[in-house]
Parts: structure tokens; sequence; C-alpha cells
């Protein structure tokens, strides 16, 4: 990976993308500890900051999942980009020019050729419209009550019932047959190449920096299936994106309000909630949840009424919570989802049902409750445990006995008897997570593996050394003298590989800080190295310490020949000070 550009061009280009600048457009970063930031990680769900960035070492570093690195690779996992794109990326975001670069611009290249492609797909579904091969997909749109201005805010379209209409356009345009598949806008099949969407009304996937990056077509008439969206490609993931977030990320509602179809996205937008937005008909990703949390702390949810809607919504309270996003739950009856409620009952009545929204504990209460006859005692208790399982993770004790309360009238019993079951269960919690701790206590050497199943450590017992050694260079490069330069003392092959890399940039003058790192490690190895480098070490005397680690590999090493290891240990305590007769 290393050399694709030049090292003066990514130092310039590291120093002109301020970390906390950069970090501080997707993570609110409030909390300060000395000069440091801190904020709830984008990439794993948490409730307590745990994500810090530091100004002094530009380097983000989270003690809960262990990603670590510099603004280079906080920009390649926080937009899902490889390593030359995301140079461009902040490039652009800098006023850069990007040195020529070989493979990696033509990488680049192609991205920005398949989002051009998609914009000029979106123009001619748009277009479409106005032409008889649009007529249907007019009638539906006017028979779902959608006015021409929310047509052409969300830039819908047409994809007529033709086999390669829109792929014979776009090579008109110049765009190739190749280009088309890797967009997802065509398919090969046995006589060449076919449109993906046929017979559809087609909503525009828009980014949240604006770009066209994929589509999602509604069937007109009968056929399956009724949603169809692009598949993944290099520039769309259905799991990262939600429709209609370029336009309700401006709202000034306070809160996200997440449904379930795009139809209701643009019905909702017309009415006047513009801070409706979709998951794509994909269920509700963590991805999705981290996006939304760049713009609020508050969701408000409302799926489609029946059980399917429910189910989805208690997983979107999952997620979401775990992220501290507070979710609000709003319940209609009389429809099956927001457009028809409205059309049925009118916008003032979806108003009222926000101004009536519960909270998530609510929601899900009332869920348990559903599924039993609290007429019948078996089931009755039955309701019970499953009522304590769940308000167990209430983490609010006011909260606990607000909904155990609830619980208890819902029973006809005193709330005397669920608190002694909460109690009960909560001594049972946290017995469980006790025995767990005292567990993982007893097994150091699987704790001191790197969290990446692919960089595990093939000998747990020379590799804190082997650490100590690769920390003491990021830190102090001129420590490279007394490390031998021997490789071969690395049982590790990560770290071996770690060494192998720093040593050879200290050699030739080029700098071992982890932002500048970025493209000779891949993001598991950068993440493990800045938790390599995060660990506390004393550089008063750094030669004696990069001796002592270098020492306390060769003991290790020699165990199995007690003879020599004997050796070693009188000759170490000597060096030491140590009476070799002492313990």
């Amino acid at each position: 990976m290393d050399g694709t550009f030049p090292e003066d061009f990514l130092e310039e280009l590291i120093a002109r993308n301020d970390i906390v600048d950069v970090v501080s457009s997707y993570v609110d970063l409030k909390k300060r500890s000395g000069s440091n930031r801190f904020g709830l990680c984008p990439f794993h769900s948490e409730k307590t900051p745990s994500f810090s960035v530091s100004p002094d070492k530009q380097m983000y570093y989270c003690f809960g999942c262990s990603k670590g690195g510099g603004v280079i690779n906080f920009i390649m996992e926080i937009e899902g980009l490889p390593f030359p794109d995301a140079v461009h990326f902040l490039a652009r975001r800098a006023g850069m020019t990007v040195p020529e670069d070989g493979k990696s611009d033509e990488a680049v290249q192609l991205r920005e050729r398949l989002l051009k492609l998609n914009r000029a797909a979106g123009r001619f579904f748009f277009d479409q419209l106005k032409e008889p091969a649009g007529a249907r997909a007019i009638d539906y749109l006017n028979r779902r009550g959608l006015s021409k201005e929310m047509v052409t805010r969300f830039g819908l379209g047409a994809a007529p019932d033709s086999w390669d209409s829109l792929g014979e356009a776009m090579l008109r345009q110049g765009y190739t047959r190749e280009e088309l598949v890797q967009a997802g806008l065509q398919k090969t099949g046995k006589h060449g190449g076919y449109d993906t969407f046929r017979n559809r009304l087609m909503f525009p996937v828009v980014d949240i920096r604006g770009s066209i990056v994929g589509f999602s077509g509604r069937i007109l008439g009968d056929g399956e299936p009724k949603y169809l969206n692009t598949s993944d490609t290099m520039i769309f993931s259905k799991s990262r994106n939600l429709f209609g977030l370029n336009l309700a990320k401006k709202s000034k509602a306070g809160y996200l309000l997440l449904v379930e179809g795009n139809i209701d996205v643009v019905t909702l937008h017309q009415a006047g909630f513009d801070s409706a937005v979709a998951a794509l008909g994909t269920s509700f990703t963590p991805d999705q949840a981290r996006l939304m949390t760049r713009y609020t702390g508050e969701v408000d949810i409302c799926f489609d009424a029946d059980g399917a809607g429910v189910k989805a919504s208690q997983r979107a309270i999952d997620i979401l919570k775990e992220l501290n996003i507070k979710v609000r739950m709003i319940s209609m009856k009389g429809a099956k989802d927001p457009d028809e409620f409205i059309k049925k009952f009118g916008r003032d009545a979806f108003a009222n049902l926000l101004a009536e929204k519960v909270d998530d504990a609510q929601f899900q209460l009332h869920a348990i409750e559903q599924k039993y006859d609290l007429e019948d005692a078996a089931q009755k208790l039955d309701y019970l445990r499953e009522a304590v399982a769940f308000l167990i993770n209430v983490q609010s004790a006011v909260e606990r006995e607000l909904y155990g309360r609830q619980a208890a009238e819902k029973m006809g019993v005193t709330y005397e008897a669920v608190k002694a079951e909460l109690d009960l269960a909560i001594k049972r919690r946290r017995s469980a997570d006790k025995k767990k701790r005292e567990q993982q206590a007893m097994r150091p050497t699987r704790m001191r593996q790197p969290a990446e199943r692919g960089l595990r450590y093939e000998n747990p017992a020379t590799a804190p050394a082997e650490e100590g050694i690769i920390r003491l260079l990021m830190k102090d490069p001129a420590l490279l003298t007394a490390a031998d330069s021997d490789e071969a003392q690395f049982s590790n092959s990560f770290l071996k590989k770690a060494y192998s890399i720093l040593a050879q940039r200290i050699r030739e003058g080029r700098s071992v800080d982890i932002p500048n790192l970025a493209e000779a490690f891949d993001a598991a190895e950068i993440a493990q190295l800045a938790t390599i480098e995060n660990h506390p070490e004393n550089l008063a005397n750094g030669e004696r310490a990069m001796a002592d680690y270098i020492k306390k590999i060769r003991l290790e090493t020699l165990k199995n020949d007690p003879e020599q290891y004997l050796s070693e240990i009188r000759k170490y305590k000597l060096e030491k000070g140590v009476d070799a007769k002492d313990g």
C-alpha cells in the first residue's frame, strides 16, 4: 500500500484537515478531558461516550471498540471508502489538488463517473414523466395525490416498460455497458445488457452530500418485488442510506420521523412533516441509526400498524436505544400506514398523533400485554415474567417504578409484588455480570488479543513485549538503534510486519505517527496500532525499556530449554542489580 501518494502531499493533507473539525461533522464532541474531546462512537453502539479525539496527536481512539487512527482512517471508516478515495475526499475538503496517482486515481475516477451516470439516469427517469412511456407513473402519482412540486423535489420519475430504454439512452451519452452494470442500472444476460428497472415509479436515493447514489423503484401494476432497490455498488449500500434524509436533515422539527415506505415519506413531506425518512425496504440497521445521530437526538417511529410493523418497530427501538437516542412511538388506528392515514383523516389528524406519541417503554409494554390474556392466571404470570425481563433493562429507576406500577395495575396486584420480582431479577443480573467479569479476569491471555480476529497473536506470551517495542518506536523513533534491528525477535506476524514498516520509515526519515500510517496499514491494523500506542509508556529511560522488552522476548523463547533459561535469568538479574540468589 505504501508509496501511492507523495509523502509531503499526505503530510500537508493531514495538516489541512484538522481531525477535530472533520470528526465534528459526524460526531457530537462535547465532553473534554484535558485537550481531548469525547463523544459517542460512530462505529459501535454505546450510551456513554468512549470515543476520544486528540487534537495534539491528530488521532481518534475508541476505548469501547478499539477503533482508532488518523483523519484519513476516520474518513475511510465513516464513509466506507478505500484509502485513495478517502484522500481525494479530504483533498476536495481542503481545496487541494491531488498529484497523479495511477491506479488509485482510476478508482476515484470510476466513482465519480458512476455518480455522474446516476445523475444522468435520474434525469432520464424524470423526463419520462413527460412522455407516453410515463403515463402509468403519472396516473399512479395522481391517484396517490402527490403534487408536481413533490415530484420535482424528490426527483421522482418513471422507468419505461421496455427492455433497455435506459441503457440505450446512457450509451448514446457516452457511458459504457460495463459502467451501467457497475452502477446497478443494468444486468447482463445471454443477449447482452438489460435494464434493472422496468415499468416502475422511480425514487432516486440521494446521499447527505446531494449525490444520487442509487434508486428505489415501485412496480406499476402487478408483479414482484413491489419495491426494487439498486444492489450494493461501490457508491451505494442500502444499509448505509435513508430515503429522504438529504431533505429531512434540514428540518426544524427537532426529530427525525422514521417510516417504512418511500411513498409515506413523500406524502408526509407534502403534508408539512418534513423530517420523515425511510429505510429503503431493508430492516433498519445500526449504520442507518448512526447516520441519524449526526442530525438528531430523537427519532419518532411510525411503522405500519400490522404485526410485521410492530416487530420492525421493536427492532428499531433496540438499535436506537443502544445509541442513546430518545425514541417516541406513533400509533395509528384505522389506517395501515401514514400515507393512508393522511388520505383518510387529513394532516391535522396526523399532527394530533404526533402530539400523543408515547415513549418506547410504554409501546413495548403494550406490545407485551397484547400477547397475553390477563384474565387467565397462568398467562398473567407469563406476562409478569416478560414485563419484568423488559423492565430490568430500563436504566432510570424512576421510569422502572412508573412502568412497574402500570404493569401491577394491569395484573390487578400490588406494586410491592412486582417490585419484589424486579429486585430479584436485577440481583440475578448483577450476579451473572460479576461472574462473567471474574471469568474474563481468569483469561488474561485471551484478553490481550487484538479485537480483530484476523490479527490474533500466534504467541500471546511474547505479545506484550513485542507490542512494547512497537510502542517505543512510535513514541520515540530514535530508539530504533536500541532495538537490535532484528525482525526475527518477533514471533507474531502482524507485529513483525509493523516493526518492518516502522523501521523502514524511520531509516528513511519518514513519520511514524498514526495519522501518517494510513497508507501502509489496513483499518484493522491501524486500530491495533492505535491501541498499542495508546497504552502508557515511560520514556524517561527508553533504551533501558527497549532492552527489557527484548530480554523478555528472549526469556519467553528459552522456556523450553531450562538450563539456558536459568542462565539468562541470572544474567538478567545481574544487569538489573538484583542478587542472583534472590527469588
